[in-house]
């Protein structure tokens, strides 16, 4: 075989052809969703890179940190605090935070989390030395935007947003844990004994409204009974008028010399009267008139013996 026509030439450029292949391939970056390349070139910051598809430069760029800018979680370890009673306690914290600038998240503070968890804890420390522990342990709102606060503004220089500051567990010494569940067990007892005597106090209010009820329902069944009663008695005496009247007109339509009608007029008078005519005052002239029949009818008896 000869090997004095091989084309190395055309080897060496197709080797060199697939080693800038390989190189080009091997530097084109994607960066994903919600995440950010800070780049370097030549040991010098030189340009963050967002989402998308990137170019680097082989062997003068690199890349010095892939950061994450979503809202991130950080749960810290409990830290012991003294209250300003003297009571220590542990407290530990959950911080919100998410990265505003990665250049600055790079090269502001040197291992971050770490930084926010210690000023988290002089913070915390700070807060919670100014309150009581009843003020500590009823004011979590209060101490977590205190937290938020403060922290927000330190690490603005590190490219990093608190978002939020939560207390998960406040954990007193064991023997003011026991103080507190005999306070609370106390205050249960007492808030029952309150709502008993308010029940009672409502049960006798109800029974007392209903004997109320009850002795004006009774008021008002006697009062109708007197109502009927009194117009019963009502309806009588006029009943009683009306013969009254009836009576006069008859007495008085009747002639002197006929004592028969007379007597008549009488008679239904007092069947219309029908005994009712003793509760009421007879008047003067119905007496008279009726000593004026009661004579004729005597006459007319005098006369009727004599005729016999």
């Amino acid at each position: 075989m000869n090997f004095a026509n091989f084309p190395y030439h055309l080897v060496i450029i197709g080797l060199l052809v697939f080693i800038f292949l390989i190189v080009i391939i091997r530097n084109i970056k994607i960066v994903p969703q919600a995440h950010a390349f800070v780049i370097e070139r030549l040991g010098a910051f030189h340009a963050t890179w967002g989402t998308g598809l990137h170019l680097k430069v082989p062997f003068i760029d690199r890349i010095s940190k892939k950061v994450s800018l979503k809202e991130q979680v950080v749960d810290f370890p409990p830290q012991p605090v003294i209250t300003r009673d003297n009571v220590t306690m542990q407290i530990d914290t959950v911080v919100y935070f998410e990265i505003t600038d990665p250049k600055l998240y790079t090269y502001g503070v040197e291992r971050p989390l770490s930084a926010i968890e210690n000023l988290t804890a002089t913070t915390l420390r700070n807060i919670i030395g100014d309150l009581e522990l009843d003020s500590t342990l009823t004011s979590r709102d209060t101490i977590n935007d205190k937290i938020r606060i403060i922290l927000d503004e330190a690490t603005d220089a590190w490219g990093i947003k608190v978002i939020r500051v939560e207390l998960k567990n406040i954990l007193p010494p064991r023997e003011i844990q026991d103080a507190m569940e005999k306070q609370m067990k106390a205050e249960r007892e007492r808030r029952a004994r309150i709502l008993d005597a308010e029940g009672e106090k409502r049960s006798q209010i109800l029974v007392a409204e209903g004997m109320k009820e009850s002795a004006i329902l009774k008021a008002d069944a006697v009062r109708e009974q007197k109502i009927r009663e009194a117009a019963g008695e009502a309806e009588a005496i006029l009943t009683v008028q009306k013969a009254n009247a009836d009576a006069i007109r008859m007495l008085n339509e009747a002639a002197p010399s006929d004592p028969v009608v007379a007597l008549k007029s009488l008679e239904a008078f007092a069947k219309a009267a029908d005994g009712k005519a003793t509760k009421i005052i007879v008047p003067s002239d119905i007496q008279n008139m009726a000593g004026y029949v009661t004579s004729l009818k005597a006459l007319w008896s005098d006369d009727k013996s004599n005729k016999e």
